[in-house]
């Protein structure tokens, strides 16, 4: 059985990013929508089954980096990834500033 978490990251500040909207879009195409707990961490998919496919985490980034940066370049980043059949646990941290992001998977 597989499992999804993810980290957001505001590199320009050195701190997490917290209630930072996520949409997860699933192979079949359902989207659950989640947000990031005060330390940055999102792992509640709404019972989820990550079964093999293809995923999308879409994070949308802008409301907050104007907030706190007074700019975004980006409104929102998707990252794409794809999940084996029983792979275990998946970690997409995401690395943020106003003009520049970084994704890679974690443990």
């Amino acid at each position: 059985m597989n499992s999804l978490s993810s980290h957001v990251l505001d590199t320009a500040a050195g701190k997490p990013v917290a209630n930072l909207a996520l949409q997860l879009t699933t192979p079949d195409g359902t989207i659950v929508h989640a947000q990031t707990d005060n330390d940055g961490r999102c792992n509640q998919w709404d019972n989820t089954q990550f079964v093999a496919g293809n995923y999308q985490l879409r994070f949308s980034v802008e409301a907050y980096l104007v907030a706190k940066h007074g700019e975004s370049f980006y409104p929102f980043v998707d990252v794409n990834f794809t999940l084996p059949e029983d792979g275990g646990h998946y970690h997409v941290p995401l690395l943020i500033s106003p003009y520049g992001f970084s994704s890679y998977r974690g443990s």
